[in-house]
């Protein structure tokens, strides 16, 4: 049960029903109704700040969903909670790849993969993401 009241701090906290499978509390000092917060699933910060990435680079919702495994109307709701607007992208867009360890040191090892482009390297678990901007083909 809450021991504080959320308006008054008050501590003269009573059990007053249940509205919507919550139970509800009044507190006796300024008579202010209320019911405990929800906790939800908590998801580790790791992962809210790897959607966040994910998006400035430029991937769509549905994508971070299949990469960090989160919904993709979860990964929505945190751009708008930290109020996230990505620059626009006119003359690139991301192109990522999902490689093992020994993958990535093949791909880097060649020169053609990695030349004339912006390259980013993030882990996920046991694997790495590999971000890279190639110009629009015209």
């Amino acid at each position: 049960m809450e021991n504080k009241c959320p308006k008054c701090n008050g501590g003269t906290i009573v059990k007053s029903g249940i509205i919507n499978q919550k139970q509800r509390f009044l507190c006796k000092d300024c008579n202010y109704y209320f019911t405990v917060k929800k906790i939800g699933k908590q998801i580790d910060d790791y992962y809210v700040t790897k959607a966040l990435q994910l998006y400035l680079e430029g991937l769509s919702f549905r994508e971070i969903e299949r990469i960090i495994g989160v919904s993709h109307v979860t990964v929505s709701s945190w751009i708008k909670k930290y109020n996230i607007t990505r620059p626009p992208h006119s003359e690139f867009h991301p192109v990522y790849k999902i490689l093992k360890q020994n993958e990535l040191i093949e791909y880097i090892a060649k020169e053609d993969n990695i030349k004339n482009s912006g390259l980013i390297i993030t882990q996920f678990a046991d694997k790495y993401m590999l971000i890279k901007w190639e110009r629009f083909k015209k």
